[in-house]
């Protein structure tokens, strides 16, 4: 199969897999009587970031490590500049008071750990093993917590019923994951071969367009669930797909792979670029708990010069150090003091929230 065809074909499975995926899950999630925020930090963020996890697998078995760091670290930037900057545009997304309090802190943190591990340019067995343990103590956390506020039928027609319908969704769940397997191997295979062709590092592809392409169940996922009224579920689907790519995806992989190298391109700016956009979600969220178009569009511009700004150091251009310089010393710092300033004013006027 041609490289083009089959990165096509990988994306399309991609897709329809995590839909199907999505939709079991979320169906069983509803079924055992869990709230939208926490189907959105849980299964629909764990269903839609399995394809990142099954595309990183497959690139440690097939030797392309750094297309599977890559893909985590672009997928979390992905997440939260271009998937949260659209669906705030189309709908302006309220922000709980959990999420500003717990889990954009615990994206900080996680994202701040791995930083930790990568010091020493790779993050490793044991490394990996930590990750995961956070990922599993978090979700039980999650669910325990919640478990106290929800109560589930049990028992006449009503359970019969449930039970037919919980063995749908998970028959549903189970498709959409085999065609996201296949759809990762293509879409790595694909991939591959055309940054070879153009001569463009892995790294590179995996901060790209792996990253995007395996992000797309999040952008339907989220984008679908803002148009609906559900916007608890839209950017807990974010927060909780970065945190499980942080954890499970990084630390199965390195698991698996007997580390991870880390470049020190991507240790030096991708890393703290991703910690950076973690963190400015606390200013962005805090500004009347809301998500306006503004801050959308905002997002989405900065993601439009993280892409352009690797696509100028893959090339080497010569507008690079002016770019670089614009960004460091001038958009970046009028942009921070922007929020710090609006975010104080809201914390001013709504003492009740502090």
């Amino acid at each position: 199969m041609p490289p083009w065809m089959a990165l096509a074909a990988g994306l399309i499975l991609l897709v329809g897999g995590g839909e199907l995926l999505v939709r079991g899950a979320a169906r069983l999630a509803t079924i055992y009587g869990l709230s939208p925020l926490v189907i959105g930090l849980t299964i629909v963020a764990f269903g839609t970031s399995a394809p990142e996890l099954a595309v990183s697998l497959q690139a440690i078995r097939a030797g392309a490590g750094d297309v599977a760091v890559g893909n985590v670290i672009g997928s979390n930037i992905f997440n939260i500049l271009f998937i949260l900057g659209a669906s705030a545009i189309l709908v302006p997304l309220t922000v709980t008071r959990r999420l500003i309090w717990i889990e954009v802190p615990i994206v900080i943190g996680v994202s701040l750990l791995v930083v930790l591990f990568a010091l020493d340019g790779r993050i490793g067995s044991v490394d990996g093993l930590v990750l995961l343990g956070v990922a599993i103590f978090y979700t039980g956390w999650l669910l325990r917590t919640s478990s106290a506020d929800t109560t589930v039928e049990e028992g006449g027609e009503a359970g019969r019923s449930e039970g037919a319908g919980a063995f749908a969704s998970a028959m549903t769940a189970l498709a959409g994951l085999g065609l996201l397997v296949l759809g990762a191997r293509w879409l790595v295979q694909g991939a591959v071969a055309i940054a070879q062709a153009f001569g463009v590092s892995d790294v590179v592809i995996g901060l790209t367009i792996i990253a995007a392409g395996t992000s797309l169940p999040e952008v339907a996922a989220s984008i679908v669930a803002a148009l609906r009224g559900q916007r608890d579920m839209a950017i807990g689907n974010v927060l909780g797909s970065n945190i499980f790519n942080l954890t499970v995806i990084l630390g199965i992989t390195a698991m698996a792979g007997d580390g991870l190298g880390i470049a020190p391109g991507v240790l030096h700016f991708d890393l703290v670029v991703m910690t950076a956009v973690a963190a400015a979600c606390l200013p962005i969220f805090f500004t009347g708990h809301t998500i306006a178009r503004w801050e959308g569009a905002l997002f989405l511009g900065y993601y439009a010069a993280y892409t352009l700004y690797l696509v100028l150091d893959t090339t080497n251009h010569e507008m690079l150090p002016a770019f670089r310089d614009a960004m460091v010393f001038f958009a970046l710092p009028i942009t921070l003091i922007t929020l710090l300033v609006l975010a104080g004013r809201a914390a001013w006027s709504s003492p009740a929230d502090r």
